[in-house]
């Protein structure tokens, strides 16, 4: 692992970007001495580790006392993408323009997105928890896909939150029954991109004994500020 910048910031949080191989990544971090938890955080989709509101939910929880990292993994944000993926991208576009069913396309798009970007969280994770600073447990906080499959098949992570939104692929949906650590699900009620149902019924299929259940009037990029703050309480009874 290799840091390439690190700048202050006024609330404390110390904001490294750094490489591992061709991985570029972020870890916020509060200025402290002692080893802290570490929570990895994904943006829904493949969006880049420099969305805004991943920022902002990073910067808060370092502040409350988390190293967040979160990584432009294959195939997302500024990544290359194969051609492949570019045509079911513009496929995709197409379709939703044109008012026709996405979700045979989303199926095509999000399935292997998920696959390749989860060998490159864990080697981040291994990076990631040799540094002093760092002293687990693990928690995962964003894109409910990858989230899924990141708890299943690595037994670090303590705890996830997940946000309901995005399209969550029917390999997911099946390993989500063997998600058993605990779980905070947020969910938008009136999310023009992801049928209410769908997301109800992906919460009732999760394995775990201990899931929580927040749903929130509103769109898709609705999410009150407070379930950020709910969220860093999740975690402090899990990860602290």
């Amino acid at each position: 692992m290799h840091f390439t910048s690190e700048r202050r910031l006024d609330d404390g949080v110390l904001v490294r970007e750094f490489t591992l191989g061709e991985i570029p990544g972020t870890l916020w971090a509060p200025e402290s001495a002692a080893p802290v938890p570490l929570i990895l955080m994904a943006h829904n989709n493949g969006l880049p580790k420099s969305a805004d509101r991943l920022v902002a939910r990073a910067r808060h929880c370092a502040a409350a006392g988390y190293a967040v990292a979160s990584i432009d993994a294959a195939g997302c944000g500024d990544r290359p993408r194969s051609a492949a993926d570019e045509q079911v991208r513009a496929e995709l576009r197409r379709a939703m323009r044109a008012g026709e069913p996405v979700d045979g396309i989303f199926e095509t798009l999000i399935g292997p997105l998920v696959e390749n970007a989860v060998p490159e969280w864990r080697t981040t994770l291994d990076a990631l928890l040799e540094l002093p600073q760092i002293g687990g447990p693990v928690g995962y906080s964003g894109w409910t896909a990858l989230g899924i499959r990141l708890a299943v098949a690595e037994p670090r992570i303590a705890a996830a939150g997940l946000f309901a939104g995005g399209y969550v692929p029917r390999a997911q949906r099946e390993e989500a029954r063997q998600v058993t650590v605990p779980l905070l699900f947020l969910l938008q009620w009136d999310d023009e991109g992801n049928p209410r149902q769908r997301a109800l019924d992906l919460f009732d299929a999760f394995g775990t004994e201990e899931k929580t259940l927040h749903a929130n009037l509103g769109g898709h990029t609705g999410t009150p500020w407070f379930e950020v703050e709910d969220g860093n309480r999740f975690f402090d009874r899990h990860l602290k």
